[in-house]
């Protein structure tokens, strides 16, 4: 019902940028908040799609279009010349979906239950991608770094590109494994992950909603690029903490909504499956996209995370949630443990210097 009633935002947004010429503050509001009911309603789309189809097509369904809305979102941003602010977007999802999305997923099914359970293998495999991830992540930091140090004039700039490209492409063909690796060779034991929510729309509804919600996300999401700088500019926020914090949290918010109504049905394996894997999605996939895609946008990115704090979230995510999903079982405390770090790491994006 509250994701529904963000509906109304659509319009309200459009009649403040386009009507009235609101100030950018409040037509950013306005389009961050009609993201959410969009990016819900284009995540339902997809998992009916998925489940018309076998489990291996229904994967790459979900995978082309599970994350439409933080993609567009981040390609809008970055056709505008904010390479840092994407980089911070994609930082946040990372530490959103695995500290914030888990953990009040598991405050919240966990505060009626003595304990909640998970298979550990699909976590400790999605844990496995995570590492790999940070790995990918962290090493062209420390290579732009060792390369200055040991030639101080020297300009780094195109090693850096051709790094970042490349780490990519490895990164996208390791996802490509994984998905063989999910729904062929231990399709058995992963069908429990496939979502409970029945196949009962339409094909034409689906698409509809898919190729409708993508159109508006479009215009949302342009909204909300053009009115950046100057929303950071009247609230004194560094664009960092806006890409770290809001804009994560904007395209992550449908992810957070469904993994908490799964975990009050005590359906972890899927919370798992969603917050976990999603961050996967956005390491191993959506980032290396980014910075390939970015390229022909005209305003290369390279994979250089140049603020130490992102780096250090990054790592401290992906030691956490191995810690918690290494035993297959979970309590509510835990998920108070998960929000905590994230508070604690928000804070500092707050404070940071830009």
């Amino acid at each position: 019902m509250i994701i529904a009633g963000l509906l109304l935002f659509i319009p309200i947004s459009l009649i403040l940028a386009y009507g009235f010429h609101a100030a950018p503050l409040w037509v950013f509001a306005a389009a961050g908040l009609a993201i959410i009911p969009i990016a819900d309603w284009i995540r339902r789309a997809t998992n009916q799609l998925a489940g018309k189809t076998g489990p291996a097509i229904g994967g790459l369904v979900n995978v082309t279009l599970g994350s439409i809305a933080e993609l567009i979102l981040a390609l809008f941003v970055l056709s505008r010349g904010h390479t840092t602010v994407v980089k911070a977007q994609i930082t946040g999802s990372l530490i959103g979906t695995s500290l914030l999305g888990l953990g009040i997923a598991i405050v919240a099914g966990g505060i009626t239950r003595p304990k909640l359970t998970f298979q550990r293998e699909r976590a400790g495999s999605l844990g496995s991608l995570l590492i790999l991830g940070v790995i990918a992540l962290i090493l062209p930091a420390v290579f732009d770094y060792n390369e200055r140090r040991l030639s101080p004039a020297r300009n780094t700039g195109t090693l850096d590109e051709n790094l970042s490209i490349s780490v990519s492409v490895v990164l996208i063909l390791v996802y490509a494994a994984n998905l063989v690796y999910t729904l062929i060779t231990r399709r058995d034991v992963f069908a429990s992950l496939k979502s409970p929510e029945p196949s009962t729309w339409p094909l034409r509804k689906c698409l509809v909603i898919l190729v409708g919600g993508t159109v508006l996300i479009a215009v949302e999401a342009n909204l909300i690029s053009s009115s950046l700088q100057a929303t950071a500019d009247s609230l004194a926020l560094s664009p960092l903490f806006l890409g770290v914090v809001v804009l994560a949290i904007i395209g992550n918010a449908a992810e957070i909504i469904a993994a908490t109504y799964f975990a009050r049905q005590n359906r972890m394996d899927l919370v798992m499956g969603l917050c976990l894997g999603y961050s996967v999605q956005v390491a191993l996939l959506l980032a290396p996209a980014l910075v390939l895609i970015s390229h022909f946008l005209g305003h290369p990115m390279n994979l250089i995370f140049s603020n130490p704090l992102e780096l250090i979230a990054i790592v401290g995510m992906v030691f956490v949630v191995n810690s918690i999903a290494a035993d297959g079982e979970t309590t509510w405390f835990e998920g108070v443990l998960l929000v905590a770090v994230y508070v604690l790491l928000g804070i500092a994006f707050y404070f940071a210097t830009p």
